[in-house]
């Protein structure tokens, strides 16, 4: 990471305070984590600076299905994940989650599924600016001549631009691919 890049945050939602402790411990090194020690306390803290949003299910003040059905409803485009002991059932099927992870988890899991959420919203954005330079591109060569685009400053800067995120999107594809997400959201087509 760059000087001045700013690190993934993530918050941490969970009524038992070790696992809070525990969770923030292994993440802190990457991210800037936040925790919440309740589903009250993290819809009066969450907003959309909020990239990964590990969150427990069963809570006694308020069930994470409802902490994320308000953080969805407020238009907070964060990737989820419900962490917690409650074991999946079919009512899973409408909420929007981006991963569902059962506990007791370890360390390398925790890492991993963090790293894995990360990498799906940087995707995501890196593509779209992609198609859009990618789109100015193609414009630009059908309306010029390559001699009259060859001596273009801007449109060698958008080349290069282009390239760099071609570079960084695959790089992110072999981190999906590394941490298995690519191939098991495909698996079972």
């Amino acid at each position: 990471m760059s000087q001045g890049e700013s690190r993934p945050s993530v918050m941490v939602v969970d009524d038992d305070d070790q696992v809070l402790d525990l969770y923030e411990t292994w993440l802190s090194d990457a991210y800037d984590v936040r925790t919440a020690s309740g589903g009250d306390e993290a819809l009066a803290v969450v907003d959309e600076s909020v990239e990964v949003l590990l969150l427990d299910r069963r809570m006694p003040d308020l069930p994470g299905d409802a902490v994320l059905e308000e953080v969805r409803g407020r238009g907070i485009d964060c990737r989820v994940v419900m962490l917690t002991a409650v074991d999946p059932d079919v009512d899973i099927i409408d909420m929007e989650f981006d991963a569902y992870v059962t506990k007791p988890v370890d360390r390398e899991e925790i890492i991993s599924t963090v790293e894995t959420m990360v990498a799906r919203g940087n995707y995501g954005e890196l593509l779209q600016e992609y198609f859009a330079v990618a789109s100015k591109r193609a414009t630009l060569e059908t309306e010029f001549t390559n001699a009259e685009l060859s001596d273009n400053d801007d449109y060698a800067e958008l080349v290069e631009r282009g390239e760099e995120l071609r570079t960084q999107l695959d790089g992110l594809l072999s981190e999906l691919t590394e941490y298995g997400d690519f191939e098991g959201a495909f698996a079972d087509l």
